[in-house]
């Protein structure tokens, strides 16, 4: 950690000095050098050098302190300041800002109440909304898992019979208030919409065309389009895979009853086009978006699995559906094969689900990462094969990285059980391969594979789906196709959009390998896709490629090189979210309209359901009179700076070291996976956690040989 600035220092000497005594396990020091800060009126530039200097914690700490103060009684003042610092700070309208901080403002000051200073939860506020601080470790759990694996477990050997069709779509996004003729451009994530009479048809100058532009979510005629598309190309398909997000982006103006009627639509949908649709959960379903309770705290989101289980009893049983009502999840058995779908409801480890910051956040939501061991351990002693899926992938940076680790251990220990996972979310084209040993990545040692779906909506690429062919027997997955309507197409805004193959995996990377992997009959197994990041590496061109593909060819003109790349082929081989070498990164992050063309040429993925208050956060992190418009509504509002309790430090569950994976020991025993105890911290302010002002005390009074009185 780096040492407070001088000026820091100075001031917290000079509070210690002034106070004659303080309780026990209460920081008088720290919140009263903040009162006092605020009311001289250099709370803000102190904040500003702190955040400035360090990148760490203290700013951050700085301003949830003031937050703190002004949520503690009631909402109204973080909605009002919220919506007048996202008027001021952020590209959005006020149209915009007023209804969107409406939604989030009480979810965010419930948060705010509810976490202490100094603590786990606090460190990931402020990674999460102000881009600060380092990631906190993991917190060891070895997750229990009902039996040991047997140590001749292997995966079997595909039948080479003529494979399946699955399809797999995601992330549709219909705006049902999409017009035709209306303005492209706007103040809001996605337009194409009559928000005010310049942006009418007739009077836009950049009228949208009937079937979708990237500044946009996707039209009902776009939808449509699609499903025929599917149902005409593979009428034989076996089943297809929908993970998740139906819901517009107009966050401003969803509610329930809007929500509750975007799902039965899209569904009601599927089901005349389909004959079996496997679902799940996106994070744009509930109002306000992202927002899903766990049951322990209240039951504000069953209105979510209610619509959502009825919608998909039309494909599994009465039994399956009752556990999708109660935790948004289920396991069915597909009815015409030797295979298992257990859909996770993946919004209990998204990081903008605000609802999972609390005072101590839950290590296992609603019990799914237990509930998903006992289904997959029946799987396997039942010899089923499973496909998991979900919204949102593991190894993404939204992914909590505790509950990432800690679904990582269940998935390594039934990896011969799981035959793949499905996810979408990021709508990129992309994949993450998952490791026994992350120190050593390796085609040896890659032991899951997740496929990442590209969107329906177009505001990161081209519209898509997936197809993959898969072994009758097994349901090993033999090559995954990537179709597509080309945007660029003079036919897309007249005749409609035409849907054709974009390129298959297979042919796309098998011949680059060594030895190549070209066999129709040939299984994409985690060391093949291991392998193609390793050919990634040693040949640009088809780095290239891959890159052009993540957005189906939109955007595709500047090179990703050196760090780019790297962090890219991390991030592919990242099957949980510690390991994806994604760091906190301070500054302002709008929506991907409104960011640089050079970020979207690079395939960065659409934040998709950050909200505005992120937004907003990020603003206030990096311009000085947005601090100073805080500390004045704070001394307008009378509010004051509370005491940070120290609480005592709860003593972790010792941590199992992940074995070496070897072929024989790793084989036999089950995962002990836990990310591995926290560092011995050596000096006072690192070694009670503590940031900014607090650990500028710290350091005075161990200088004085004073107590620590934080």
């Amino acid at each position: 950690m780096l040492s407070p600035s001088p000026f820091v220092v100075a001031a917290a000497a000079a509070t210690l000095a002034s106070l004659a005594a303080a309780e026990p396990d209460i920081s008088l020091t720290h919140h009263e050098l903040l009162q006092r800060s605020v009311h001289d009126g250099s709370w803000a530039l102190e904040t500003r050098s702190l955040l400035d200097d360090f990148g760490t914690c203290g700013g951050c700490e700085n301003i949830l302190s003031l937050l703190k103060g002004l949520v503690k009684s009631s909402d109204s003042a973080l909605t009002g300041l919220g919506t007048q610092l996202c008027t001021i700070g952020t590209p959005y309208d006020s149209q915009f800002c007023n209804g969107t901080v409406a939604r989030e403002a009480p979810v965010i000051a419930e948060l705010i109440r509810s976490i202490d200073i100094n603590s786990t939860s606090s460190t990931q506020f402020c990674i999460t909304f102000l881009g600060v601080c380092k990631y906190p470790d993991v917190a060891p759990w070895t997750v229990p898992i009902p039996s040991k694996k047997a140590c001749n477990d292997k995966a079997p050997a595909v039948s080479g019979k003529k494979p399946l069709k699955v399809i797999h779509y995601s992330d549709i996004h219909i705006d049902p208030l999409y017009v035709a003729g209306s303005s492209t451009q706007c103040k809001k994530p996605t337009c194409c919409r009559p928000f005010t009479e310049d942006d009418e048809p007739g009077k836009s100058k950049s009228p949208a065309g009937p079937n979708g532009d990237h500044n946009c979510d996707s039209p009902v005629t776009l939808e449509d389009s699609m499903y025929k598309a599917i149902h005409d190309m593979f009428p034989d398909q076996a089943f297809t895979i929908f993970t998740g997000d139906i819901v517009d982006h107009g966050l401003f103006n969803t509610s329930k009853p809007y929500n509750q009627q975007e799902i039965t639509d899209a569904y009601s949908k599927m089901n005349n086009s389909f004959k079996t649709v496997y679902g799940t959960a996106g994070n744009h379903e509930s109002d306000p978006a992202n927002i899903f309770y766990p049951n322990s705290q209240n039951n504000k989101t069953q209105w979510v699995y209610d619509s959502l289980s009825s919608e998909w009893s039309h494909w599994i049983s009465s039994t399956e559906a009752q556990s999708a009502k109660s935790i948004g999840a289920y396991s069915a058995k597909y009815p015409k094969g030797n295979l298992r779908i257990i859909s996770l409801n993946t919004n209990m480890y998204y990081r903008f689900n605000f609802a999972l910051y609390q005072k101590d956040m839950q290590r296992d939501p609603n019990d799914q990462i237990a509930w998903l061991a006992k289904e997959l351990d029946a799987a396997e002693k039942a010899g089923e094969n499973v496909y998991i899926i979900g919204h949102m992938p593991f190894g993404e940076a939204d992914a909590l990285r505790d509950q990432s680790n800690y679904l990582d251990q269940v998935v390594r220990r039934y990896a011969t059980t799981i035959r793949a996972m499905f996810f979408g979310h990021t709508h990129l084209d992309h994949f993450e391969v998952s490791y026994a040993d992350y120190s050593k990545r390796s085609a040896a040692n890659a032991f899951a594979m997740s496929y990442i779906c590209p969107s329906l909506t177009p505001t990161s690429g081209m519209p898509s789906f997936r197809v993959y062919d898969v072994d009758p027997d097994t349901f090993a997955v033999l090559d995954a196709t990537t179709y597509y309507a080309d945007m660029g197409d003079s036919a897309f805004q007249t005749s409609g959009p035409v849907w054709k193959k974009y390129y298959s995996a297979k042919e796309a990377y098998g011949a680059a390998l060594k030895p190549a992997v070209t066999d129709p009959a040939a299984e994409l197994t985690p060391a093949f896709w291991h392998n193609v990041t390793a050919a990634f590496e040693a040949n640009s061109t088809l780095f290239d490629e891959y890159m052009a593909r993540k957005s189906r060819g939109w955007n595709v003109d500047k090179p990703c090189r050196d760090s780019c790349r790297d962090t890219e082929i991390c991030q592919l081989r990242a099957g949980r979210s510690q390991d994806n070498c994604q760091v906190p990164t301070p500054g302002v992050h709008f929506s991907k309209r409104d960011m640089s063309l050079a970020a979207q040429k690079h395939g960065e993925h659409d934040d998709c359901g950050a909200p505005v208050i992120r937004d907003v956060f990020h603003a206030l992190a990096r311009r000085t009179d947005l601090l100073e418009m805080l500390q004045k509504r704070f001394v307008a509002e009378g509010a004051v700076v509370e005491p940070v309790v120290r609480r005592s430090p709860v003593p972790a569950e010792s941590a199992v070291a992940s074995p070496t994976p070897t072929d024989d020991a790793d084989a036999c025993v089950s995962t002990t996976h836990a990310g591995g105890a926290s560092a011995t911290k050596s000096s006072a302010a690192e070694a009670t956690g503590l940031h900014g002002f607090a650990a500028a005390a710290a350091a005075v009074a161990a200088a004085v040989g004073g107590a620590l009185v934080v």
